[in-house]
């Protein structure tokens, strides 16, 4: 989604809650140890409940008409710069037969097609060797990718939709992929108070418009303690206030684990917002990073209209380099979004579009709204802030000697020419 230092924020009506996911979660809290989940399990289920989750039940929250948009929605750039990487990413690796390209949480199939209609125009040899892998937990957003790539498997692209739980061990050789996944895995709430680090539960509320409440009490598990020492950081007093509230993703670790384990040789490019440990768990951030989107606009609050928008953490990119460390997934590189798709030629597109020749008032007018696409997905206040972390698992040395084309020095362009 465009960044939240691009969105407004959302003055909070009364939104509707979606009644059967509310019946689903107070169900599961009143056969609860104590009536009470953690808020990672809430965050599950209103996100991902198979009959009555958000990301479930309808696809209708995706793009401009929806409540967020990513860069995928800008236009096909994003996805056309993406396959240069992957590309590059099969002559490194020897240019394997089959070449797996997997895409987690692939949304309506946008950046796909895109990828594989510029694999199709500048690299059809790469198109040729791909073995196309979409992991997708929603039957509705599966239905919408098979849809919009059924030409490509027309033309005989291998295309294969699965469960990561369901791919067997060291299955892929090549390239893992995911745009804006990790930010909606499901996050732990911690606060620290006065007898220490408490975890954030929720409760059935008695308040009449809103069904669901928190309730401090002790940790749920020692992973939680063990994640932050991952991370190299301790939440408590003098250096942090009472009251500090914060997000742990152990399911981000799990993910990442998960890859690790499905990925013979390759590399693993994450891309998503978010920050290192040193400023996502900064003592300033006092309310942590917890953000949801209703309607183009955001806000903080993931009690109202339980079912009707979506809920997101930041990315904390330590705790992937450290969690791949210990699974075999060594950094590569970790980098902005800006100068990673500079450095597979985004300047270039700047340059094009300049250059166009148009004089009626139509190719005028989409030049200016490519150039402001193009702006969008490099603007150091949204998307070009972004994070894109790159791992991978055996690969030898000899192709590591070479970097990869979006990991080097990007050539920006001198100077735009009026549009």
């Amino acid at each position: 989604m465009v960044s939240p230092g691009q969105q407004q924020p959302l003055t909070l009506p009364s939104l509707p809650h979606h009644l059967p996911l509310c019946e689903a979660i107070v169900a599961e809290i009143a056969t609860a140890p104590q009536q009470r989940i953690s808020f990672a399990r809430y965050m599950d289920l209103v996100l991902y409940h198979p009959d009555h989750g958000y990301y479930t039940r309808s696809v209708s929250h995706l793009g401009p008409g929806g409540d967020f948009v990513t860069s995928v929605h800008l236009g096909h750039d994003f996805g056309e710069l993406l396959a240069e990487q992957v590309a590059d990413i099969w002559h490194h690796l020897d240019r394997p037969q089959p070449f797996d390209l997997v895409e987690f949480g692939p949304g309506q199939g946008l950046m796909a097609a895109d990828i594989l209609a510029q694999l199709a125009r500048a690299y059809p040899t790469c198109l040729a060797a791909l073995r196309y892998t979409l992991v997708e937990t929603s039957p509705a957003l599966r239905q919408v990718q098979q849809q919009r790539l059924q030409p490509w498997q027309d033309r005989g692209i291998s295309l294969q939709w699965c469960a990561l739980d369901q791919v067997p061990e060291a299955a892929w050789m090549g390239c893992v992929l995911s745009n804006e996944l990790v930010d909606a895995l499901p996050v732990h709430r911690v606060v620290l108070t006065e007898a220490g680090l408490q975890e954030q539960y929720v409760v059935c509320s008695n308040h009449p418009d809103l069904p669901f409440c928190g309730q401090l009490g002790p940790l749920s598990t020692p992973d939680l303690g063990a994640y932050l020492s991952l991370v190299g950081v301790a939440i408590a007093p003098p250096t942090y206030p009472l009251g500090y509230t914060t997000e742990i993703n152990l399911a981000a670790l799990d993910w990442l684990a998960a890859v690790a384990r499905c990925l013979h040789r390759g590399y693993v490019i994450t891309i998503d917002y978010g920050y290192e440990a040193h400023r996502y768990y900064s003592p300033t951030r006092t309310g942590g990073t917890l953000q949801c989107y209703r309607q183009q606009a955001h806000h903080s609050d993931p009690w109202v209209g339980v079912g009707q928008q979506d809920i997101t953490a930041h990315v904390d990119f330590t705790a992937l380099q450290r969690q791949g460390d210990r699974c075999g997934l060594s950094t590569v590189g970790f980098t902005p979004q800006a100068i990673f798709l500079m450095a597979l030629g985004l300047g270039d597109r700047l340059n094009a579009v300049a250059q166009t020749q148009g004089t009626d008032g139509a190719s005028l007018n989409r030049a200016l709204q490519r150039r402001d696409s193009l702006h969008q997905l490099i603007s150091p206040l949204g998307l070009g802030n972004f994070g894109v972390l790159v791992q991978q698992k055996g690969v030898p040395p000899s192709a590591q000697q070479q970097p990869l084309k979006g990991l080097t020095v990007p050539e920006y362009p001198h100077r735009e020419a009026s549009v």
